[in-house]
C-alpha cells in the first residue's frame, strides 16, 4: 500500500445555456421587459436552488454557476448582463472569431463600416458603434472560445453581402455559411450546460442555427429546456422531449413550475439516486502501486491459455500514479496541448489536474479491484473442484476410519470459498469495478473532447443499473474544466485530429485487435481443455467397465477390477467435475463474448482511423470545426457502446459460490 492521494475532487456547479430572439424579433421587441423579469425570476429560483442544495463534496458550496451564450443581440445580452448582476460566469461559444463575431453583430449597414469592425476599429454608424461597443463590455467580462477555422470563408461572403446589396444570392450564400457555424456554436453550447433557456415563439425549429433549431437539438440530446414564449413570458414551460414540442402546453401555477425548476438544479448539484457510500468510496479507496499475486487467477488463465508464450510469465502490473501520468502516459497529448496555436495556456495543466490524474487514480483502483472480483471466482471454481474430488479421495488411500482427514480437507477448501465470497460481497468488488472502469474509460477519452471544447450532452450519459455516480463524477470534472480560452483555427484542429490518430485510436485500435486474437485462443483452448477432460471421464468409466467385462469373462483375475473400482470411481469423479470447473471459468469469463466485443470496436476504431486519415489530407480551408469533432465524438461513442457492451455481460454475474 502507498500513500498517494486521490486526484482533487471537481467543484460541483450547474451550467446554463441561453438562446432566444433577437432584438429585431417582433415578439420579442414588443415584450422584452416582461421577457427580461421571467427570465430573471428564473435565474433567481435557479441561484437559490444551486445555493441550498446538499453537496456531495467539498467545499461547503457550489462553485459559481455558468451561463453559456452565444453573445447576440437581444436574448443573449439581456441574459449576459442578468447573469453577470448575479456573479454567474459568463462564458460565450462564438460561432466565428471574436472580430468577425462583433463585426456581424454590431448589424453594420455598408461594406465600410464592416471592414473597420474586422480590424478592430470603430464605426462610422453611431448605432452600430454603441452595438459593438455593448459586445466589447460583456466580452470583457466574460470567458471566450472563438470558432475561427472558417472566418477567412465566412469574412468574405460578409463583405460581399455588403458589397451588393441588392444582389439575392450572396446574400444566401452568407446567411446559409454563417447559420451553419451558429448551429456548431449552439450544439457546443447544448453540450456544455445541463439545462437551457430558450426564449421562443415555438413557431419553427427549421431555420438551421436559430432559437427554435437549438431547442430541438437540445431537447434530442436530452436537455431540459424552459421555454419563454415572447408573446406570453409568464406562462414559461418545462420541456423534456422532443415530443413535447406537438403538444407545446404551458402550465399555469407559477409556484409548480418553480419547485420543479428547483428540484431538476437541486438534482445536478445532488443527484437523488447516488448514494453516497460509492462515492466516498472511490475518494476513500487506498492506492497500490502493483497488483497482488494471489489475486491474478483471472490474467493466469488468460496466461497459460492465450497461446502467447510462457503461460507462467510475471503478471504483475505497477499502475501508473496520478501525478506520473503527466510525465508519463499523458505526456505525448499534454506537449500537443501546450504547442496548439491560440490555445488556453491553463488548459494542459487543468487537463493533468481534473482528467489525466482521476483516470489514473481510476484505473489503478478497477484493475486492483477486476483482479479481486474475477481472480476470487476462478479460485472459486478450482477450490470446489478440488473440494469435490478431495471428499472421496480416501477411497482408494485409506481406510473409512481415516476418511475425516480428506473430510477436513474438503471442508477448508469450501471454507475459503465462503469467505472469498463474503469479502467479495462486503466490499463490493464487482460493483465498485464496475463503477470505477466506467469513470475511468470516461476519463481515458476526454481530453480530446475537452481540446475541442466538446462534450458528452446532458442525456447521452449512460445510466448504471444502480447507481449513476460514475457519471455524475466525470461529467462535474469535465465541467470544472469547462470551455478552454481559446481561438479554433485549422492549425489547431490538424493537431488535435493527428492527437485523436496518435494518442487514442490507434493506440486502442491495437490493443482491441490483439485483445480480441487473445480471448479468442483462450476460449478455444479452454473449450478444448474442458472436452479433453470430459473424454477422458468418458474413457475412465469405459476401461473399468472393460475390465470388470474381462474380469466376469474370467479373461483376467476378478480382483483386478475389484483392486481398481475405488481409483476409477475417483476418476470418474474427477475428470468431469474438472472439466465442469473449466467450462465454469469459459463461461464466467465469456472470452468469446469479450473477443467480440473487441473485434468490433477494433473495426469501429479502424474506420475512425481511416476518416481521421483521410481529413488529415485536406487542405486547411476544408478542415472544419464541425467535421473533425464529429470524429472525435465518434470515438467517444465507440467508448460507450463497449462501456455497455462489457457492462451487459458482467452485469449479472456478482461473486458467487460456484453451484
Amino acid at each position: 500500500m502507498s500513500d498517494v492521494a486521490p486526484p482533487d475532487p471537481p467543484q460541483v456547479r450547474v451550467s446554463v445555456g441561453v438562446t432566444g430572439h433577437r432584438q429585431a424579433h417582433h415578439g420579442y421587441a414588443a415584450n422584452r421587459a416582461q421577457v427580461e423579469a421571467v427570465m430573471a425570476d428564473i435565474m433567481d429560483v435557479i441561484t437559490e436552488a444551486s445555493k441550498t442544495a446538499p453537496l456531495l463534496l467539498a467545499p461547503e458550496s457550489p462553485a459559481p454557476i455558468r451561463l453559456h451564450t452565444l453573445l447576440v443581440d437581444g436574448t443573449d445580452q439581456v441574459a449576459a448582463h442578468l447573469a453577470i448582476k448575479r456573479d454567474w460566469e459568463v462564458i460565450n461559444p462564438l460561432p466565428f472569431g471574436r472580430n468577425l463575431n462583433l463585426a456581424i453583430n454590431a448589424l453594420p449597414e455598408n461594406a465600410s463600416d464592416a471592414r473597420a469592425l474586422l480590424t478592430g476599429g470603430p464605426a462610422e454608424d453611431t448605432a452600430t458603434n454603441r452595438r459593438a461597443a455593448e459586445i466589447r463590455a460583456i466580452s470583457e467580462q466574460a470567458h471566450i472560445f472563438e470558432l475561427a477555422d472558417q472566418d477567412e470563408k465566412i469574412s468574405a461572403l460578409f463583405l460581399a453581402k455588403l458589397d451588393a446589396p441588392d444582389d439575392f444570392g450572396k446574400a444566401q450564400d452568407f446567411e446559409q455559411e454563417s447559420a451553419r457555424r451558429a448551429a456548431l456554436a449552439g450544439q457546443i453550447l447544448i453540450e456544455q450546460s445541463d439545462l437551457i433557456i430558450a426564449v421562443w415563439d415555438g413557431k419553427s425549429t427549421a431555420n438551421v442555427g436559430g432559437t427554435g433549431y437549438t431547442v430541438a437539438k437540445a431537447l434530442d440530446l436530452g436537455s431540459p429546456v424552459i421555454w419563454v414564449n415572447p408573446q406570453s413570458p409568464e406562462d414559461w414551460t418545462i420541456l423534456y422531449s422532443s415530443e413535447s414540442l406537438a403538444v407545446q402546453s404551458q402550465h399555469s401555477d407559477v409556484q409548480d413550475r418553480s419547485e420543479t425548476l428547483m428540484q431538476i438544479v437541486r438534482n445536478i448539484v445532488c443527484p437523488e439516486d447516488i448514494p453516497e457510500a460509492g462515492l466516498s468510496a472511490f475518494l476513500d479507496e487506498k492506492w497500490h502501486d502493483k497488483s497482488a499475486r494471489l489475486t491474478h487467477a483471472f490474467r493466469r488463465v488468460e496466461a497459460m491459455f492465450d497461446g502467447g508464450g510462457n503461460p507462467f510469465r510475471k503478471l504483475v502490473q505497477r499502475y501508473e500514479k496520478p501525478d506520473e501520468v503527466a510525465s508519463g502516459s499523458g505526456a505525448q497529448l499534454l506537449n500537443v496541448t501546450k504547442s496548439l496555436p491560440f490555445s488556453d495556456p491553463e488548459l494542459p495543466e487543468k487537463i493533468d489536474n481534473m482528467a489525466m490524474q482521476n483516470f489514473a487514480w481510476a484505473d489503478g483502483i478497477s484493475s486492483r479491484l477486476s483482479d479481486h472480483y474475477r481472480g476470487g471466482m476462478i479460485v472459486n471454481f478450482i477450490l470446489s473442484a478440488f473440494a469435490i474430488v478431495g471428499g472421496i479421495l480416501y477411497l482408494p488411500l485409506v481406510s473409512p476410519e481415516q476418511k475425516w482427514i480428506f473430510a477436513l480437507f474438503e471442508f477448508l477448501l469450501l471454507l475459503g470459498i465462503v469467505i472469498i465470497t463474503f469479502r467479495g460481497q462486503k466490499y463490493r468488488w464487482h460493483g465498485r469495478w464496475f463503477e470505477t472502469r466506467r469513470v475511468a474509460e470516461y476519463f481515458r477519452h476526454s481530453p480530446l473532447l475537452l481540446i475541442l471544447g466538446a462534450a458528452r450532452a446532458p442525456g447521452q450519459w449512460l445510466r448504471g443499473t444502480e447507481t449513476s455516480w460514475p457519471e455524475w463524477y466525470v461529467r462535474q470534472s469535465l465541467r470544472t474544466i469547462g470551455l478552454p480560452r481559446a481561438k479554433i483555427t485549422a492549425p489547431y484542429l490538424r493537431s488535435t485530429l493527428s492527437a485523436l490518430l496518435e494518442c487514442h485510436v490507434v493506440q486502442q485500435r491495437d490493443y482491441h485487435s490483439d485483445k480480441s486474437k487473445r480471448l479468442k485462443a483462450v476460449h478455444h483452448n479452454l473449450d478444448r481443455l474442458s472436452e479433453f477432460l470430459f473424454g477422458l471421464a468418458v474413457l475412465s468409466v469405459a476401461i473399468y467397465l472393460v475390465l470388470k467385462g474381462a474380469s466376469a469373462m474370467n479373461l483376467i483375475d476378478s480382483g483386478i477390477a475389484l483392486k481398481l473400482s475405488k481409483t476409477f470411481t475417483v476418476l470418474g469423479v474427477f475428470f468431469p467435475t474438472f472439466g465442469a470447473a473449466v467450462a465454469g471459468i469459459r463461461y464466467f469469463g465469456d472470452f468469446e463474448r469479450f473477443a467480440s466485443i473487441s473485434e468490433v470496436t477494433a473495426e469501429k476504431l479502424d474506420a475512425i482511423h481511416s476518416r481521421a486519415s483521410l481529413l488529415l489530407e485536406a487542405p486547411d480551408s476544408a478542415l472544419d470545426y464541425g467535421r473533425v469533432t464529429a470524429l472525435v465524438h465518434a470515438a467517444d461513442e465507440v467508448v460507450t457502446s463497449e462501456i455497455e457492451n462489457w457492462q451487459a455481460v458482467f452485469g449479472g454475474k456478482n461473486i458467487t459460490v460456484p453451484v
